[in-house]
């Protein structure tokens, strides 16, 4: 009985890390300006980190959704300026967009690595 519940668990287990390890926007992208920022899950989000480039490691985005859109807030790592944002996954593009007031909004499409 105790084999039949823990085998039970560590697929229920598996099958739970397979639907976070799926969702699109994990992974690692080619920003507009040729660094590299992780997407990852973190708590009940996914966190948006720069990797390379001028500002590594420096956290810029977190994001919630699922089934490749997402919206949240984002981050412009050269002036420190918060932005409510979304992301859209469109296969191996992520759309993502910063606006101020839902007005004012730039976009930049970025590449999976």
């Amino acid at each position: 009985m105790i084999r039949t519940l823990l085998i039970a668990a560590a697929v229920a287990f598996g099958t739970a890390c397979s639907a976070i390890a799926a969702e699109p926007i994990v992974g690692n992208w080619k920003t507009a300006s040729g660094a590299t920022a992780e997407i990852a899950p973190c708590g009940g989000a996914y966190c948006v980190t720069l990797k390379t480039g001028k500002h590594a490691g420096k956290r810029i985005g977190n994001l919630t959704g699922t089934d490749g859109s997402y919206s949240g807030e984002l981050t412009d790592p050269e002036n420190d300026k918060t932005y409510s944002g979304s992301g859209a996954v469109n296969g191996n593009s992520l759309k993502m967009k910063g606006c101020v007031l839902k007005v004012l909004c730039k976009s930049q499409t970025w590449t999976r690595l």
